[in-house]
């Protein structure tokens, strides 16, 4: 009986050391990824190439998120906003998809885990650092899209909505019209009109399109020195999976004429998950890639799929652009000359900005 006991006392130790073992070295193990992801941040600060500063700087990100509900962020995220004390943007502006929704099936608490997600890894970061973000809803963040003429994501919207107006006194713009925010908006900063669009869906309603109309003959906006336009979905496709309707506006030549019209220099997208940036008459389109999950390929080129971040270097006298591009798995640069010289898709071909 004596002896039972004592064996038995003993595998509970045995299973308690291993269960600890077990423990200390997810620790360990964990506290080396940590390591070596600073340990990549402060690389890239050394070697990276950092491109003169102009008037004003912003930093484009897009596609930040990994697989549905997810509340982990890649390592190309948490070290492009690390990378933001080197860059000292004046603005950081995201192309959207910064949580990984659009399921119906995710939970309330899911969707608000994903926020409060966010939260931690990118707005506060940057709310520490005194850098202003700008943003638009991308389809993971809070769809708009319509079926049978109710909202397919209204659970998602909803929570959307809640998080950026309990937050929007802390991005650091200078809002103008902000009725239908965080949907569709805009603000200026530093003589720079920026009006941001819902393009969560490749359906512009013609609310919006009347509002947009109205938005960029304000006086604001007619007496800026540049005007920045920014949706989700682009106006015409670049990336081969994306080569279909719903994938891209479905007005894209009517938004474009509008923009046009109005002096706006240059339209920033998301969702494609492929750098390009591109041209098509007078208005420049900025393919913002993905910086989370999901690179995807160009149509018609043989460059391999990679996360990247866009700086834009402005120069407020001649309205110049300039565009800083890095592959953010290697930090390289990405240059023109890599890219295709025009991008022919299924509904037009679009111009590399420098043709």
């Amino acid at each position: 009986m004596i002896m039972d006991r004592l064996i038995k006392n003993n595998k509970s130790k045995f299973v308690w050391l291993l269960v600890f073992g077990l423990f200390l070295s997810l620790c360990f193990a964990y506290g080396i990824i940590k390591q070596n992801n600073a340990t990549l941040v402060v690389e890239a600060a050394n070697n990276i190439y950092l491109p003169s500063r102009q008037d004003f700087r912003i930093v484009v990100i897009s596609d930040l998120n990994s697989q549905y509900g997810s509340t982990e962020y890649e390592p190309e995220v948490e070290q492009a906003i690390a990378l933001m004390t080197q860059w000292q943007p004046d603005l950081v502006l995201c192309g959207g998809d910064m949580i990984a929704g659009q399921k119906t099936s995710l939970t309330k608490s899911q969707i608000d885990a994903m926020w409060q997600a966010f939260d931690r890894h990118i707005s506060a970061p940057l709310q520490q650092q005194q850098i202003p973000f700008g943003f638009t809803i991308g389809n993971h963040d809070g769809s708009g899209a319509i079926k049978n003429n109710s909202l397919i994501f209204q659970q998602e919207r909803d929570l959307a909505q809640n998080y950026w107006l309990k937050h929007q006194g802390q991005l650091g713009l200078n809002l103008i019209d902000s009725e239908n925010f965080p949907f569709y908006y805009s603000f200026q900063q530093n003589d720079i009109f920026f009006i941001v669009l819902d393009a969560s869906t490749h359906i512009i309603s013609q609310q919006q399109l009347t509002w947009a109309k109205q938005a960029l003959n304000s006086n604001v906006a007619q007496q800026a020195k540049t005007k920045i336009a920014i949706g989700h979905l682009p106006l015409y496709p670049v990336a081969a999976a994306k080569n279909k309707p719903g994938e891209y506006l479905a007005k894209g030549e009517e938004m474009r004429s509008l923009l046009e019209q109005n002096d706006v220099q240059v339209y920033i997208s998301g969702h494609h998950h492929v750098y390009y940036p591109g041209k098509k008459g007078d208005l420049e389109l900025l393919h913002a890639g993905a910086l989370g999950q999901g690179a995807r390929q160009l149509i018609n080129s043989d460059l391999l799929p990679a996360p990247t971040i866009t700086i834009i270097d402005l120069e407020t006298a001649i309205s110049k652009l300039t565009y800083t591009t890095y592959n953010a798995k290697t930090w390289e640069l990405i240059t023109l000359k890599q890219l295709p010289s025009s991008i022919t898709g299924e509904h037009g071909t679009i111009m590399r900005r420098d043709l």
